[in-house]
């Protein structure tokens, strides 16, 4: 654990951490380390963090169960920031009992439901609010009124069009059906009640699996 030496920690001794969740990239709290918090962290693979108010070593989920398993830790260019890469179990990191910390929009002041992550989970996120909410005039309700008949339709008609964009080597139009194509996936998979989380899951246990023969 050399490499906490090189840490550049402030007056107090303390560097912040941002935790992210380690399959979408949602950025879910930050909170205080210090060297005793880093240590711990790394030996025991859940993380702690120093709470400044009560002066003392922080397990994060300890009383309310949503521990934060430890899966990757990085530091900024300049070493005085982490960031650590979790897993955050029961999907809660903040203490209001949302998802993430960072729910308030300074725009709107209004709080948004799903914090900021990847486009393709932003746009599942979408497509399950219009499931639970229909909205008159879209599409997305359109084909999941529909169902499995017109969805899966579209998904070849999409997967022909992406193949002929792919044959005229186009990568504009390549990009575009590919968009399209994983929109319409996305769609069936909230239809069969499937969550995109669970297709990133999958996607993050192929990492680094051993090579299929082919």
């Amino acid at each position: 654990m050399f490499f906490i030496d090189n840490l550049h920690f402030d007056q107090n001794g303390l560097i912040p951490a941002i935790a992210q969740d380690w399959v979408d990239g949602a950025v879910l709290m930050m909170a205080w380390m210090n060297k005793e918090s880093i240590t711990k962290t790394l030996e025991s693979g859940e993380v702690h963090y120093w709470s400044r108010s009560r002066k003392e070593l922080w397990h994060k989920g300890k009383t309310s169960g949503h521990f934060q398993k430890l899966k990757g830790i990085r530091t900024d260019c300049d070493s005085d920031t982490i960031l650590l890469s979790i897993e955050q179990i029961g999907s809660i990191a903040c203490h209001t009992g949302k998802r993430s910390c960072f729910f308030k929009d300074l725009e709107t002041n209004k709080d948004v439901l799903h914090p900021p992550s990847n486009a393709c989970s932003e746009l599942f996120n979408v497509i399950e609010s219009r499931k639970s909410n229909p909205e008159e005039g879209s599409y997305t309700n359109t084909l999941l009124k529909e169902g499995d008949n017109k969805i899966l339709k579209k998904i070849g008609e999409e997967t022909a069009e992406f193949i002929m964009a792919c044959k005229d080597k186009n990568p504009i139009s390549v990009a575009n059906e590919a968009a399209d194509l994983l929109f319409h996936m996305q769609v069936s998979l909230a239809h069969q009640n499937v969550s995109w989380e669970e297709v990133l899951k999958v996607l993050v246990k192929r990492r680094g699996a051993p090579r299929r023969n082919q």
